[in-house]
C-alpha cells in the first residue's frame, strides 16, 4: 500500500494531474513522514518551474522510500534475521573467515548505529536513575568479574584462557538488544536500557581494575592501553553513527557470521575441544541469568529491576574485538561463536525463569 501510494503520487505530481495533486496533498497529510513531505513538496515546486533535475529527485524519493521499507522489514523480523546470520556463519565457513579481519571495525560500526538508536531521550532518563543504575553496573561489571578473578586466581587457573574469556564476559557491558529480550519476557524495558546506556559508557573505566588483577590479561600499560582503545573506538562510533534500526540488525547479522569463522573449523579438528567451550558458554550466561534472579529475589527488588537478570548473562564480549591485544586469540573467537547461541535462545530457554514474575 506504501509503495503503491507513493508511485501514484509521484506519477501525478510529475504530469501536473489535478487528480495527481490532490492525492499527493492527501497522502502528505495522512502517511507520510515530514521528510517526505518536504521531498514531495520540492519535487512538485521544481515541476511547476520546469526544472530537469525532477525526474532525478524523483528516482532518489522512490529508492529511499524502498530502502526505508526494506530496513523497517528487517527490524521486525530481526531475531530470524540474527538466526540466518548464525547459519550461514555455520554453513558458509570460507565466506566467515574472509570476514574475520574486519570484525573490528564491524563492531566499531555498530557502536555507532546503536548510540544514535538509543538516542538522546534513553541518555537522559539513564542519567535521572543514575545512583540506581550506576551501583548496579559497577556490580556486574566490577564486583562481579574481581570476585571471579580471586577465585581463579587462589585455584591458580589465572593465566589460562578460558580465565580470560570468563573475565571479559563478567567485565562487559550488557548486549544491545537486553531491552528486546526484556520485551519479549513480558518486562517493560527502561531498566535494561539504563543499565545498558550507562554500562558502556562506563566499560573503559571499569575494565582497568578487572584486567589488571588478571595475570592473562598482561601489564598495566597493555590494560590502560586496552582503556584508550575502547574510550576512542566508541567516541567515534558515537559520532560517526547512523540511526536506522534495521541497519544494526543487519549489520549484527553480518557480524555474527563473522564471530561464528573458528566454529566449523574447530568442530572438523577438535569437536571435543568446541563442545567444551559451548557447554561454558551456556553455564556462563544461563548460570549468572540464575543466581542474579535469585540474588534481586531475596533482596526484595521490584519485578522491573528483577529483569535486569537478563543482562547479567547477556554480555556484548564482541565489544573487545576493538582491542587487539585481548581478542586475537583463536580460544576468543570460538568462544565468542558458541556464546551468540545462548545469547539469541535467551528469550525461549529462560522463559520458565522469568515468567513466574
Amino acid at each position: 500500500m506504501f509503495q503503491k501510494h507513493t508511485k501514484h503520487t509521484l506519477f501525478g505530481v510529475f504530469l501536473g494531474r489535478d487528480s495527481g495533486v490532490r492525492h499527493c496533498v492527501y497522502n502528505l497529510v495522512k502517511e507520510h513522514s515530514c521528510l517526505q513531505r518536504t521531498m514531495y513538496f520540492m519535487v512538485f515546486a521544481l515541476r511547476r518551474n520546469k526544472c530537469t533535475v525532477v525526474i532525478s529527485l524523483m528516482k532518489f524519493i522512490d529508492l529511499s522510500v524502498h530502502l526505508i521499507a526494506s530496513f523497517k522489514f528487517i527490524a521486525e523480523y530481526g531475531r530470524f534475521v540474527l538466526v540466518l546470520g548464525l547459519i550461514a556463519g555455520v554453513l558458509l565457513p570460507d565466506i566467515a573467515l574472509a570476514m574475520r579481519p574486519w570484525l573490528s571495525e564491524l563492531v566499531m560500526l555498530l557502536l555507532g548505529f546503536t548510540s544514535l538508536r538509543i538516542g538522546f531521550t534513553a541518555v537522559k532518563d539513564a542519567v535521572d536513575h543514575i545512583k540506581e543504575t550506576f551501583l548496579v553496573v559497577f556490580t556486574f561489571q566490577v564486583i562481579f568479574p574481581l570476585t571471579v578473578v580471586a577465585i581463579l586466581i587462589a585455584f591458580g587457573l589465572g593465566n589460562t584462557a578460558a580465565a580470560m574469556v570468563i573475565t571479559l564476559v563478567l567485565a562487559a557491558p550488557s548486549i544491545t538488544g537486553a531491552p528486546n529480550f526484556a520485551i519479549m519476557l513480558g518486562y517493560q524495558p527502561e531498566a535494561t536500557f539504563r543499565v545498558l546506556v550507562i554500562g558502556t559508557c562506563c566499560l573503559p573505566i571499569t575494565i582497568i581494575p578487572v584486567l589488571w588483577f588478571l595475570p592473562a590479561a598482561g601489564s598495566l600499560y597493555d590494560v590502560i592501553w586496552l582503556s584508550i582503545e575502547l574510550t576512542v573506538t566508541m567516541g567515534l562510533a558515537i559520532a560517526t553513527g547512523m540511526a536506522l534500526d534495521g541497519v544494526s540488525t543487519l549489520l549484527l547479522a553480518v557480524i555474527v557470521v563473522g564471530l561464528m569463522s573458528a566454529i566449523v573449523p574447530t568442530l572438523n579438528e577438535d569437536p571435543q575441544k568446541l563442545l567444551n567451550w559451548l557447554v561454558l558458554a551456556f553455564s556462563l550466561n544461563y548460570g549468572l541469568q540464575l543466581i542474579t534472579y535469585i540474588l534481586f529475589r531475596t533482596t526484595g527488588a521490584n519485578s522491573q529491576n528483577i529483569s535486569m537478570a537478563i543482562i547479567a548473562g547477556n554480555r556484548n564480549v564482541a565489544i573487545f574485538l576493538v582491542a587487539v591485544t585481548v581478542s586475537n586469540s583463536n580460544e576468543f573467537l570460538i568462544f565468542l561463536g558458541c556464546y551468540q547461541l545462548p545469547m539469541y535462545l535467551t528469550p525461549i530457554f529462560m522463559r520458565w525463569l522469568y515468567k513466574t514474575e
